[in-house]
C-alpha cells in the first residue's frame, strides 16, 4: 500500500466516483514535483499512489473532477480539486474526497 491513499464517494449520486484521475505532488525548495497519476477504481479507491514511504513536507493530491463530472453527464462548478497537507511521519496518510457538482470536503481518514 502507498504512504498516501484516497477515495472519493460522490454524495450527490450516493456512490463511490469511478475513474477520477488523481496526481500526487511534493513541495521541494517551493517547486511542486510531481510524484504519481492514478485514477479511482470501482470502488472510488486509490491504494497504489505514489511511493511506499514519502519525504516529510507538504504534498498535494489534485483531483481532476472536470473530467469525472463530464463523464456523468453531471454539471460541475469546481473543475479541480486541490487538497495540500503535511507529511511528517512515517505513518499512514489517507485523504478521502467528498464530491458534489456544487461542493466538496476532505478530512484526514485512517
Amino acid at each position: 500500500m502507498s504512504h498516501v491513499t484516497t477515495h472519493v464517494l460522490d454524495t450527490a449520486l450516493g456512490r463511490p466516483a469511478v475513474g477520477v484521475p488523481v496526481a500526487l505532488s511534493w513541495r521541494s525548495d517551493g517547486t511542486w514535483v510531481p510524484l504519481a497519476i492514478a485514477a479511482t477504481d470501482a470502488d472510488g479507491r486509490v491504494s497504489t499512489l505514489g511511493p511506499d514511504a514519502l519525504e516529510p513536507g507538504r504534498h498535494r493530491l489534485i483531483f481532476d473532477t472536470g473530467s469525472y463530472f463530464a463523464s456523468t453527464g453531471q454539471a460541475g462548478f469546481f473543475p479541480e480539486v486541490t487538497l495540500e497537507f503535511e507529511v511528517g511521519g512515517d505513518e499512514h496518510y489517507h485523504v478521502p474526497l467528498l464530491l458534489s457538482p456544487f461542493a466538496f470536503s476532505s478530512y484526514r481518514g485512517s
